[in-house]
């Protein structure tokens, strides 16, 4: 271990191996209390006495997948003894997929080399920006209580645009109609349209009308008089009541019985509840938002559902997309939920194995977010080591299906087939083949070189075909 000259409070360590590598990055990094290190299992003990804000650790290559796996292991370790630290992996330029893996096992961010200092160094001090802003972002919530959005974890642009319209929503104070899914978050966005409401620090009531049958749904809605049915042994308030100034949330709506949806179309329309059994007009002053799974269209259609309902508690829709749909979400989620899970069983969970990764971004999750949850919660609890595996999640490893999601291998294949579709209609004609890829022929020689294509066999195709064509 060799500490350098510090000028700044920003703690750095660096964890590399490459003596020529660690001066050079001594001196773009001279402003900082500076440390490094050598990658081994001393690097914990160092981690836990220094506690440095951030980690640059040089992964090296991908080369050899076993070294490479035991700096995995040590980069997991390192966030299980200071879990706020931010580590940046750096790899060399053709382990790409090395950084991703990183990523998954909770790194903050990544580098490629070659080193170009100003690059480097900004992403470094980026990840002091925010582990700076986390640190603030501890103190506040320790004065202001939870976030508006808290719960709500995403980076696509479907997440980002869902939590501005729940911003722009919310201090209206109209009726709000939240469609999505079953297990998609329609509750995390109720509670947040509450919570950046005028009415935040009244009550937040959750009534889920599918879970309560329809002879105690009424009562749990408007209350009772004493006496008003066998049973009913002293006045009791419903929830509308209960909830009065603030916001009730209506889960299920759509599975609400036809005759209580004429009873709570009144409440709406005229702000006032009666209990069961009494006569008195109890004023409301109240903000309603429903969700539900089911189509209320083809609800309303068959007279499931009342028309005059729908609209009056659909004056602005949220649309929670699937979690399918949301591209780049369903990582950040995993690793949230191994962290909680991890902590809330006292387990030491480090994070995710390569093919666990793979795994959960191709799954599609017909249950969504609740599905997810429950698949890592199971996983945290019975896997036997610290990194989770597919096998321990319980899901097929894809393998190499995901290469799919890189643009040049996407380009690369689509080519080919669409050179292979032009020879075969065709029928190995190289001109006409040319013709309908709308180049030339010597570049239709260059791409059957380019992808290792052989055109005979699609001439071999064709003259079977005709012959058993003709033998019909």
């Amino acid at each position: 271990m060799a500490p350098a000259a510090s000028a700044e409070r920003g703690k750095l360590l660096l964890i590399l191996a490459d003596r020529a590598l660690r001066g050079e990055l001594e001196g773009i990094f001279a402003d900082f209390d500076l440390q490094c290190a050598e990658p081994g299992e001393q690097v914990l003990e160092f981690v836990r006495r220094t506690e440095p804000e951030v980690v640059l650790f040089d992964l090296g290559s991908s080369r050899e997948p076993a070294h490479a796996a035991l700096k995995l292991d040590l980069l997991a370790s390192i966030l299980s003894v200071a879990p706020s630290t931010k580590v940046i992996a750096m790899t060399d330029s053709d382990a790409r997929e090395l950084a991703v893996q990183a990523v998954g096992c909770g790194a903050a961010d990544f580098y490629h080399k070659p080193i170009i200092a100003q690059v480097l160094s900004i992403v470094v001090r980026r990840a002091f920006r925010i582990r700076a802003l986390e640190a603030e972002n501890g103190r506040l919530r320790g004065h202001t209580g939870a976030m508006a959005l808290e719960g709500i974890i995403g980076v696509s642009d479907a997440m980002r645009g869902l939590c501005h319209a729940v911003e722009k929503v919310a201090p209206t104070g109209a009726s709000v109609l939240i469609l999505g899914e079953s297990g998609s978050g329609k509750e995390l966005f109720a509670r947040a349209v509450h919570r950046l409401s005028r009415r935040a620090q009244q009550p937040f009531a959750v009534i889920n009308c599918g879970a309560i049958p329809e002879t105690l749904l009424e009562s749990e809605l408007f209350g009772y008089e004493k006496g008003a049915f066998t049973g009913a042994a002293r006045r009791t308030a419903g929830k509308l009541e209960l909830a009065n100034g603030g916001t009730v949330f209506l889960d299920e709506i759509a599975e609400m019985p036809v005759a209580l949806q004429a009873k709570l179309l009144r409440v709406v329309q005229e702000r006032t509840v009666e209990r069961i059994g009494g006569r008195v007009s109890i004023a409301l002053d109240l903000r309603l938002v429903c969700a539900t799974n089911r189509n209320l269209d083809a609800l309303m259609a068959s007279g499931a559902f009342r028309e005059d309902l729908y609209y009056r508690l659909n004056e602005l829709t949220i649309r929670v997309p699937p979690l399918r749909d949301r591209q780049g979400d369903v990582l950040l989620l995993a690793q949230f939920v191994l962290q909680q899970a991890a902590q809330r069983y006292g387990r030491a969970t480090k994070g995710f194995a390569p093919d666990a990764i793979r795994a959960i971004q191709a799954h599609r999750w017909p249950g969504n977010v609740r599905e997810l949850e429950n698949c890592i919660k199971g996983a945290v609890i019975t896997a036997e080591s610290a990194v989770i595996n597919a096998s321990d999640l319980g899901l097929p490893d894809p393998g190499n299906q995901l290469e799919r999601l890189n643009l040049r291998v996407a380009r690369m294949t689509a080519e080919a087939q669409a050179v292979r579709q032009a020879l075969a209609i065709a029928q190995a004609n190289l001109s006409r083949a040319a013709e309908l890829l709308g180049v030339t022929r010597p570049t239709l020689y260059e791409l059957l070189q380019k992808h290792r294509i052989d055109a005979t066999q699609f001439a071999r195709g064709a003259a079977a075909a005709l012959t058993e064509a003709r033998s019909a």
